[in-house]
């Protein structure tokens, strides 16, 4: 098993904590490693039924249970939304008593069963694929970019298990499972939807376009986009505007949340990445990377992309306090003079510009008119955790 970055954040305090993320990204793992007193899993079957139909029942169990436990999982919680009532009960009737580890795939459920999300009372953590420093020497780029990281498919050796399975999640969960969650009518609608957000991951988001190519109106296609990121399936970059917004693109891009799941969605080969994708993939992998170190270890930072309406474009904008960076990434082996125009229009827009990067897949860094060229393991190691 891979460590988790999280795994510190949860053990470092006693707080009763809630952890999102989409199947198979290791939260049931994650929780079932700090070995609760009571555990209840949702997604069996027979569990949920029991609880969906009595959920008071888990109040008379967790009154009988012995002084000597202390911890309560519930796995899978948002099938069975009122057992966060029982939760609240408890945090707020019988403090100390509990602490409560709950995992879920969909806040949205969660608020659409009238839940309550306990402000204040518990921790919510977001959980992502593995990051580039949880695999550590088992990272491998050309398998990131081809099969994604998440952990039970990245640790698969045959590469063939790795494609099946992740044909699998992208049929099987996403799209039947989010298909369910989004209260789908127009199946053939969304499923082409689906299809249009993969093949366009990373681009500037056209709702308009998507909605002519998938047959569905404005107001459906922008309700099933919004599931795909309270899903956490998806997640938007927005526009980096400054204080110039006239001059810049304000519209955001979108990524889906793994490079494996676009590649499987879309049928791709998984033996290796297609040459003419390879930069879009490593693209999409860096935002990837970025967007679950925010949420992970960074909750004060934020992601953007900066494109002017001259056409000047720098891929991501990473806003840490009052610095900027501005982060270029090139898929090639030689990074050229004509290749830095992006990132001088950015920095003209604003002097708190710190540092510009420009990761590229050459083996010596260097530094360019003030620009810093920087193999994607140096960058990778670099970024503070």
């Amino acid at each position: 098993m891979y460590p988790r970055i999280l795994a510190n954040v949860i053990r470092s305090n006693q707080r009763s904590v809630l952890v999102l993320g989409p199947r198979q990204v290791g939260k049931s793992t994650l929780l079932a490693s700090t070995t609760p007193d009571i555990s209840l899993n949702l997604a069996s079957p027979r569990v949920f039924r029991d609880f969906v139909a009595h959920p008071e029942r888990l109040e008379r169990e967790l009154l009988a249970a012995p002084p000597s436990a202390r911890t309560v999982f519930l796995d899978e919680v948002q099938r069975v939304p009122a057992l966060l009532d029982v939760v609240q009960l408890f945090l707020d009737e019988h403090s100390g008593r509990f602490r409560f580890l709950l995992s879920g795939s969909s806040a949205r459920k969660l608020r659409r069963g009238q839940a309550n999300l306990l402000p204040g009372r518990i921790h919510v953590h977001q959980m992502h694929p593995l990051l580039a420093c949880e695999l550590g020497g088992d990272f491998d780029l050309d398998r990131v970019l081809a099969h994604g990281t998440l952990p039970g498919i990245y640790a698969e050796k045959d590469g063939a298990l790795r494609a099946a399975d992740l044909r699998s999640y992208a049929d099987t969960y996403l799209r039947e499972e989010i298909q369910a969650e989004a209260l789908v009518r127009n199946l053939g609608g969304f499923s082409r939807l689906l299809d249009l957000m993969a093949a366009s991951s990373g681009r500037i988001l056209n709702v308009q376009a998507m909605c002519r190519q998938a047959g569905l109106v404005y107001e459906t296609a922008r309700r099933y986009i919004e599931v795909l990121e309270d899903t956490l399936v998806m997640f938007r970059v927005p526009a980096w505007s400054g204080s110039t917004r006239a001059s810049v693109v304000g519209h955001p891009r979108l990524f889906l949340f793994d490079t494996g799941v676009r590649n499987a969605l879309l049928r791709r080969p998984f033996d290796a990445p297609l040459p003419d994708e390879r930069g879009i993939l490593l693209e999409h992998f860096v935002a990837c990377e970025l967007h679950r170190r925010l949420r992970t270890l960074w909750p004060e930072a934020a992601l953007f992309h900066y494109r002017s309406r001259a056409g000047a474009e720098v891929d991501f904008v990473l806003e840490m306090g009052r610095d900027l960076w501005g982060i270029e990434v090139k898929a090639g082996h030689r990074v050229t003079r004509s290749m830095l125009r992006g990132l001088g229009s950015f920095a003209a827009r604003s002097d708190r510009v710190r540092r510009r990067i420009v990761i590229f897949l050459g083996e010596r860094r260097q530094l360019l008119d003030g620009i810093e060229v920087l193999p994607l393991g140096d960058f990778l190691e670099e970024l503070p955790r």
